[in-house]
């Protein structure tokens, strides 16, 4: 008989793409860790619940009334009494053994607050360009982090300490799926925690052929600037929300996610909390 890792869970949103969340199911429920899987299904409109909980009862599956995001993943970790928790795309998943190393490390290292995995890319298995970029290097290493010292990740190939997530608020409620990393690699840095790329940690990605790339551009768009102005100094800031114009004058989506973001603008001077200046120093050397 397997025992079940109860230091782990991982948990997943999901919103009407039942066939590639199914298969994920398959490969997580077979790793030999055998974390508690936890479903939030964001107010989906093809029976996923139904299904999840008629293929794998042993799956925790939540249906919520209204999509929340990316934020439907603070209810997955509020479910859970697991002190790390991993997060999966309906359609990523976690390599056998990884999610036991990444528990140890958690263990060893109590500053500790995120990992961010290597990433396999499709059939062709390629390295994701985002863990290229996390592996070189460009920050201080420390003597209590692991690997390499980041303030950006990938969702759907993160570990965080249960604790360290909650007592930031998780993610925004505001944001869309697209980029909304950022901002919850910049709080938790604020708070003094740390964040790593291990690279003998692996998850698994294979993009579902279900997907709006036009609305994935706009979420993304909008989710950098409404980070800029809640997190970084005023004229990066309009920097960043300057550089959108031209592009917006041709492309619809980026010109829908500028208009999002400017009609929050109220909200978002009210808002404003910019992260501390060895936090900013950071940003700046990883953008350049």
């Amino acid at each position: 008989m397997i025992n079940s890792d109860t230091r782990i869970a991982v948990v997943i949103v999901t919103r009407n793409r039942i066939a590639s969340l199914l298969n994920t199911l398959n490969q997580l429920c077979s790793l030999p860790e055998q974390p508690q899987v936890i479903v939030i299904d964001n107010s989906s409109s093809d029976s996923t619940i139904d299904n999840v909980r008629s293929y794998y009862p042993q799956v925790k599956a939540i249906s919520l009334s209204e999509n929340l995001g990316p934020a439907g993943r603070n209810i997955g970790v509020y479910h859970t009494e697991c002190p790390y928790v991993a997060f999966s795309d309906d359609d990523s998943w976690w390599a056998p053994g990884s999610l036991a190393r990444a528990t140890d490390l958690f263990d060893r290292y109590p500053r500790l607050a995120l990992i961010a995995a290597k990433i396999f890319v499709g059939q062709e298995q390629k390295l994701d360009p985002t863990c290229k970029e996390m592996a070189m290097g460009k920050l201080p290493v420390f003597p209590d982090t692991p690997g390499f010292p980041i303030l950006g990740f990938l969702a759907c190939g993160s570990i965080i300490r249960r604790s360290a997530y909650l007592a930031v608020g998780g993610y925004e409620k505001r944001f869309g799926i697209g980029g909304e990393e950022s901002m919850l690699a910049m709080d938790l840095a604020t708070k003094g925690w740390r964040l790593a790329y291990v690279e003998n940690i692996t998850a698994y990605h294979f993009p579902s052929p279900v997907r709006n790339y036009g609305n994935r551009r706009r979420c993304e768009v909008r989710n950098i600037l409404i980070t800029a102005w809640l997190r970084r100094p005023l004229d990066i800031a309009l920097s960043k929300t300057i550089s959108f114009l031209k592009p917006a004058l041709r492309d619809p989506y980026i010109r829908a996610g500028l208009l999002d973001a400017l009609t929050k603008i109220v909200w978002l001077l009210q808002s404003r909390k910019p992260v501390p200046k060895h936090v900013e120093m950071a940003l700046r050397i990883l953008e350049e």
